[in-house]
């Protein structure tokens, strides 16, 4: 299986929206938020965009609280916190003025529940800077109860599932092995997870080892995934398609 980064219609809309953030007037909110079901490549494409920009990544737990939540801000930033939360935001608020940097957080849901978020306004308030908060599929409605948040947020980005373009391009990427049209749409109907993508490829091409099979149709797939009780092994269904 191949590793590469795929730029999937959701992660080409995520890196537009970047781009359009960065691009903004001074006097423009730079909050934004992308939000969606997991196992879309949210945090994937948004870790692979951090690092490709320099920008700073944090990502929330359940237990975060606003100084934890500054910490790891001030940390990332080459900063040492101080004790006092205070004190480590004026130092974060003073380098992020001095040099500008993108600031992503990763699984709001938890700091919604705390109402930690709040103090992502003040920093973004005090340093312009830009911000992309990060949730899972309800995002949209949890930071709804904090109206101050929402009205500076300038645009939203929901990651959909994945289409069959989406699953072509995937497959096209991180395996050799053929797959012909109607099995690219079956594995679309049948999975909207990148992780059960990928599982699925692994044992496709281990079982491909044995069964020498270089293009996979639906009926193929359908044996393999053991959903038509008349192929039982992939040395049927090789015979079938030969």
């Amino acid at each position: 299986m191949n590793k590469t980064f795929i730029k999937t219609k959701n992660v080409k809309k995520f890196i537009g929206l970047m781009e359009e953030l960065q691009r903004l007037p001074y006097n423009i909110p730079k909050l934004a938020l992308v939000y969606g079901d997991y196992g879309l490549g949210k945090s994937q494409a948004i870790m692979w965009w951090a690092d490709k920009n320099d920008a700073v990544y944090v990502r929330a737990t359940r237990s975060m609280s606003a100084r934890w939540l500054m910490n790891e801000i001030a940390t990332e930033l080459n900063l040492k916190p101080y004790w006092h939360i205070q004190d480590t935001f004026n130092l974060v608020e003073a380098e992020l003025k001095r040099n500008t940097k993108v600031i992503i957080i990763d699984e709001i849901d938890y700091l919604v529940e705390k109402n930690t978020i709040e103090i992502l306004r003040d920093l973004h308030d005090l340093t312009l800077c830009p911000i992309l908060l990060v949730g899972m599929g309800n995002a949209d409605k949890h930071i709804s109860r904090f109206p101050h948040l929402v009205d500076r947020i300038y645009k939203t980005l929901k990651f959909e599932p994945f289409n069959s373009e989406d699953i072509n391009e995937i497959l096209n990427k991180i395996t050799n092995i053929k797959f012909t049209q109607d099995a690219i749409e079956y594995i679309t109907r049948q999975t909207n997870q990148f992780r059960q993508l990928v599982k699925l490829i692994n044992k496709i091409e281990n079982l491909s080892k044995t069964n020498e099979f270089e293009e996979v149709d639906e009926y193929i797939l359908k044996g393999i995934l053991n959903e038509r009780t008349n192929i039982t092994t992939l040395q049927t269904a090789k015979q079938i398609f030969a």
